[in-house]
């Protein structure tokens, strides 16, 4: 079975187990009697819901993925109050990521309409506390952190090679430039997760997500495409190495276990931006090996072959219950060497090679 077969499988468990016709929306998790499982929105949840239909729709073309997606943006906004902002920049970053890929891979412009909308709310949250950044949320405006800055590189620097606007590249560059500054370990590359978390400057050196390392790779990717400056490609590939050194399992070969509410989304962000970057760098095959490991092993071991469903850990069967968020990543993992298979990146599944 290729990985575009499986990238296929693990797209309708998505569709027939976590689908709610009644709310536009995807169950939270799964089993979820009566859709009770609903009673938080999960707003960033739902964007990468997005972008996985997305990862479908560009690897069949199927009008499945395309109603889908329609039904979702109108679920969304309906759930959100009728209006897209909300008090959280990163999670609305992922949103108007998400409907930007959407809107170029369909041409519907109310997806670009969201994007707008969401972006030109997004920049408000650049201020002087920390010298500059975007704050994490709109009632914390002096803490600053990667998952509010780095999506947001991402985003203006994908605006702009959408539209062609010289003030979205200049907020790519600002925003990247201050991160860099502030949150990247200027002696190994490793992306540290936020400061003045706590009102007293501190940086959460502790926090070591997969999540930070991805986002900030991406955003050096996008700038790469735009601007042809090698230095951002190589920022990308040294933050890649240092993620390996520091959060890859020395035995298993595999990434760590984040647990299955928001953390369970960070290996599936992590993998997405390491697949982009394989994709401008297809000489680093030390990241296409690392990304086929991950794969395997998840669809190996790591999978309810029954329900075609995911665990936290890609190394483990799930348990009954099997959150939206970790369904996610699984998704984007195996969309990831679906596209690789396709550019002839990525070995055929259970091809004999070895991994670490």
């Amino acid at each position: 079975m290729t990985w575009t077969e499986r990238a296929e499988q693990a797209q309708q468990a998505l569709e027939n187990l976590y689908w709610n016709p009644s709310i536009q929306l995807y169950d939270i998790e799964i089993p979820c009697p009566d859709g009770k499982c609903n009673t938080i929105f999960h707003y960033w949840w739902m964007a990468h819901a997005v972008d996985a239909l997305v990862d479908g729709y560009l690897r069949t073309g199927s009008s499945v993925y395309a109603d889908r997606l329609a039904e979702l943006h109108d679920g969304i906004v309906r759930r959100n109050g009728g209006d897209w902002p909300n008090e959280l920049y990163d999670d609305m970053e992922w949103m108007a990521i998400a409907w930007l890929r959407a809107f170029e891979a369909t041409g519907r412009k109310e997806y670009k309409e969201t994007a707008d909308i969401l972006w030109a709310d997004i920049q408000t949250g650049w201020n002087s506390h920390m010298g500059g950044g975007i704050a994490w949320q709109k009632s914390q405006l002096d803490y600053k952190n990667t998952p509010a800055n780095a999506p947001a590189a991402i985003l203006a620097a994908r605006l702009h090679r959408q539209s062609g606007r010289p003030e979205d590249l200049a907020w790519a560059l600002k925003i990247y430039e201050w991160l860099k500054a502030n949150l990247v370990d200027a002696a190994t590359g490793f992306v540290w997760d936020g400061m003045n978390r706590t009102g007293d400057g501190t940086i959460d050196k502790d926090w070591k997500f997969t999540y930070c390392q991805g986002v900030y790779i991406g955003a050096g990717v996008e700038l790469y495409r735009i601007t042809g400056d090698r230095s951002y490609l190589q920022d990308a590939v040294r933050t890649a190495e240092a993620m390996r050194r520091e959060l890859v399992h020395p035995a298993s070969g595999l990434l760590p276990e984040e647990g299955d509410g928001d953390g369970g989304l960070f290996k599936g962000i992590l993998v997405r931006y390491l697949g982009e970057l394989v994709a401008v760098a297809p000489q680093e095959t030390a990241i296409t090996r690392l990304l086929e490991a991950q794969a395997s092993s998840l669809w190996s071991r790591g999978r309810d072959p029954r329900r075609q469903v995911f665990s936290t850990c890609w190394s483990e069967p799930p348990e009954e219950r099997v959150t939206l968020s970790t369904q996610l990543s699984g998704i984007m993992l195996l969309e990831q060497l679906a596209a690789m298979e396709k550019k002839g990146l990525a070995a055929m599944p259970d091809s004999g090679i070895a991994y670490p």
